[in-house]
């Protein structure tokens, strides 16, 4: 593949380009600052200095224990540069799930965000022998190992002039064949496992996404989804390939007021908070003075008529466009400025969504891109349309993957987006990926049109005592919605 598509070849090209234009955007004593193209550029480059100087050789992996921040992106894509391995671990894991982490990925840095990720970091510590840094990403991180620990400044001292020529040679020498990253699965089931996917992985999702998204500079994403998880990690690399901001919402708790002070175009979320919102607003029209309910319930009729037109590639009616403007202006507008006033599209992923909540959403405006994907197949599979689509269905395949219903209905998705193993685990890579490169993903589902539909899991699925077979997820959808 052409290395013009290699993650790190896109950010240093943007950055040429986009020079003083705004990349990322971050909350600092309760006012959101910009990060310059140009200032990002030189924060990476000087982060891959220090960590050359830390003797970090190509394919070593950092590990980054945080909260979504600017830095964790910083420290993310200037390992990249210097062909390191980007290991993230989830901010709430308990000490001994970063340790497996840590020992099992033999990390030889460690980034934490916070003082409770220090704490468990100090704890493990002399049970992680290869592990020679870890280092605070904010000042106010009271450091009690000052010879194994150090702030994030301190760090960045390391990088010398000196080391530029090697820096540049390993820029030089890059490949689409070296991993970006190892995401450890939560380990339900066992031991988490690391998925292995590198920068071809990430260049046919770039791709993919090109294809199928409408996304330019202009665009705002707010991020609150951990980075962790690969379906906001990998918009997030989507977001900075096509040269939009980025906005930063560390605490997940004031999504609310960001949403009105960013006013983003995009954000990624995950069906419960759909679920949440869609309670809320029902909650309150149900109290609210029965003409106001009258006018509620009409509106949002309006505009599911005009929705369900669209999604059947219909023309929409004169006198219906009139009632939808009206509706609009009375209701259907003020629902969309909880969310800012300025979504254009919002990814949803993770989990199955109630049909009739989605329905709701585009009802009023808000283009909800449901989507199906894994850790395994670096996220996106399938989605919506922005218009044209089944709302029972997860959507329609993604350009260049392959999908094919296998024994018992399982669904097996094959293509340039499938990982290329789990790490140090042989036996289990063999056991989800066939001979022929299909990847068994334990789902089941059923394909057609063109539409994915995921109908339960083939480790979940209830066996009655007349021998009838249950899918738990529909049961909890429907819960889910009451």
């Amino acid at each position: 593949m052409n290395l013009e598509r290699h993650f790190v070849n896109r950010i240093r090209q943007q950055a040429k380009t986009r020079q003083n234009a705004t990349a990322l955007r971050h909350k600092i004593n309760g006012l959101w600052k910009d990060i310059s193209w140009n200032s990002f550029q030189q924060q990476l480059d000087q982060l891959s200095l220090a960590f050359l100087a830390c003797n970090i050789q190509v394919q070593d992996k950092i590990a980054i224990f945080a909260n979504n921040m600017s830095r964790w992106t910083i420290a993310d894509i200037a390992a990249l540069q210097v062909r390191a391995i980007t290991v993230p671990i989830y901010a709430t894991n308990t000490a001994q799930q970063a340790e497996f982490i840590l020992n099992h990925a033999d990390v030889k840095i460690l980034f934490v965000g916070d003082q409770e990720q220090y704490d468990h970091a100090l704890e493990i510590a002399h049970q992680c022998p290869q592990l020679q840094k870890i280092v605070a990403m904010k000042e106010q991180i009271q450091l009690s190992e000052t010879t194994l620990s150090c702030h994030w400044e301190d760090l960045i001292q390391l990088g010398t002039e000196e080391l530029q020529t090697e820096f540049e040679t390993r820029l030089a020498n890059k490949t689409m064949d070296d991993l970006f990253t190892i995401i450890y699965t939560s380990g339900t089931t066992g031991e988490p496992k690391g998925v292995m996917l590198d920068y071809s992985n990430l260049a046919h999702q770039l791709e993919a996404h090109d294809i199928a998204l409408d996304v330019n500079q202009d665009e705002v994403s707010l991020s609150f989804l951990p980075f962790s998880h690969i379906f906001e990690r990998a918009w997030v690399a989507y977001v900075l390939h096509r040269g939009a901001i980025l906005c930063y919402l560390e605490d997940t708790n004031q999504v609310r007021e960001a949403l009105t002070e960013v006013r983003p175009t995009f954000m990624c979320a995950v069906p419960r908070f759909y679920e949440k919102i869609y309670s809320a607003v029902l909650d309150k029209v149900q109290k609210a003075p029965f003409i106001r309910q009258m006018i509620f319930h009409w509106a949002i009729a309006v505009g599911q008529k005009r929705f369900d037109l669209l999604s059947q590639n219909k023309k929409v009616p004169f006198f219906l466009q009139k009632r939808y403007a009206l509706a609009d202006k009375m209701v259907l507008s003020k629902l969309r400025s909880l969310l800012g006033g300025r979504i254009k599209m919002m990814p949803c992923g993770g989990a199955k969504l109630e049909p009739t909540i989605g329905l709701f959403f585009h009802s009023i405006g808000i283009n909800i891109k449901l989507g199906y994907g894994m850790t395994e197949t670096t996220a996106t599979v399938s989605c919506w349309d922005d218009h044209h689509f089944n709302p029972n269905s997860i959507g329609k395949l993604m350009p260049n993957a392959e999908v094919k219903i296998g024994e018992n209905n399982e669904i097996l998705v094959r293509g340039g987006m499938v990982m290329k193993g789990y790490y140090k685990n042989p036996e289990a890579t063999a056991e989800i990926i066939d001979k022929d490169g299909w990847l068994h993903t334990g789902d089941l589902g059923t394909l057609k049109d063109g539409y994915l539909y995921v109908t339960g899991r083939k480790k979940e699925m209830i066996v009655l005592s007349n021998g009838k077979n249950i899918n738990p997820i529909d049961i909890e959808a429907k819960l889910m919605s009451m």
